[in-house]
């Protein structure tokens, strides 16, 4: 019954959910304060008639308002129902192994190997620095389908300048993309959006996820030239013509307009990671340096399996990934000050 593509699947595995509200939840980076209270206003008051008519298909008011936010015309943002839809997108439009290998860092997110098996596009993984961080001079400049890499990455945390975004795209041939994947841009890495208008093989992917606190709504989006947004747009139409309900791109705009109070929330993440990651310090911890609203940690003498396991037993879940080289490590979602006290707390008895 079953195709026989389905034997070679790999599923992505995401961090656990539980539903009991029992647990301090900090493995899979959502933001633990609310979105922006202009939502509530909206749900609150909607009309919910408007919900038997289908949604605008372009997402044509928040293709605007990103637009507006980042400085670039509407053409060149693409709207999808969450980043990793609009990753699926740009897997299948821009890399088929035609001329070589899809490159993406060794450790990296989970999602770009299941993505190149389901499209059947041979990769190579470029290894990480002995500290974690990208080279960017061990990317290939020739020989590639294409390269794409989370910045910051993840589950590491790592940055990079923008001079080191720049200094790969004039390595790498102009008829191959150059995804850069800014899922937690907002904590304190540098954006590529400024080279957008430089280089036409450039196109970033953002999510609502994360900064926004709309992790629940499944929201994301693309910026590049108007080429590749059309490209992405005709892959999105092959597929599904109206992925993007009305709700999410109204939840989505307000989000973007509310500048003010998303920086705010912003800001408090990354004074709660900063004031976590010296006192996890103190306590013997190693902490690799991040920009996003996570943190990677290890702790001599103890595995990441049993770092994950014992802090579970006490009702606080982080993620753990089972992988040679990154097995003695826990990514730590960053919470609310309490949540992190109760985290610190219990750091203690490990």
């Amino acid at each position: 019954m079953l195709a026989g593509r389905m034997n070679n699947l790999t599923p992505y595995v995401p961090g656990e959910q539980p539903q009991d509200g029992v647990y301090i939840k900090l493995n899979t980076n959502e933001n633990p304060y609310p979105p922006t209270p202009r939502i509530k206003e909206f749900l609150s008051g909607m009309d919910i008639a408007r919900l038997k008519l289908y949604p605008e298909p372009t997402s044509k008011l928040l293709r605007e308002a990103i637009a507006e936010a980042e400085g670039l015309s509407p053409e060149k943002v693409f709207i999808g129902n969450g980043s990793d839809e609009v990753l699926s997108f740009v897997f299948f439009g821009f890399f088929d192994g035609a001329n070589g290998p899809l490159q993406f860092p060794e450790f990296t997110y989970s999602f770009y190997p299941v993505y190149s098996q389901f499209y059947d596009i041979p990769y190579t993984k470029v290894s990480l620095r002995d500290d974690f961080s990208i080279d960017i001079n061990d990317f290939a400049s020739t020989g590639t389908t294409g390269i794409i890499l989370p910045n910051p990455n993840a589950p590491t945390g790592i940055g990079l300048p923008l001079a080191d975004i720049r200094k790969l795209l004039e390595k790498t041939d102009r008829d191959r993309l150059v995804a850069v994947d800014e899922a937690y841009i907002a904590f304190g890495g540098e954006t590529a959006v400024p080279l957008i208008e430089e280089f036409d093989n450039l196109l970033v992917i953002r999510t609502f996820s994360k900064s926004s606190s709309l992790a629940g709504l499944r929201l994301g989006y693309a910026l590049g030239n108007e080429k590749l947004v059309n490209a992405l747009t005709t892959v999105k139409d092959s597929f599904n013509s109206y992925p993007v309900d009305f709700m999410a791109q109204k939840c989505g705009e307000l989000a973007v307009r509310d500048i003010e109070y998303g920086r705010d929330v912003i800001q408090k993440i990354i004074a709660t990671r900063e004031r976590f990651v010296g006192e996890a310090a103190k306590l013997g911890w190693y902490i690799l340096p991040s920009s996003a609203n996570f943190v990677f940690a290890r702790k001599d003498g103890i595995s990441g399996k049993e770092i994950y396991t014992k802090l579970k037993e006490r009702k606080i879940l982080v993620r753990f990934f089972d992988k040679a080289g990154i097995s003695d490590f826990v990514r730590i979602t960053i919470g609310t000050d309490t949540e992190m006290d109760s985290l610190l707390a219990a750091m203690k008895m490990l």
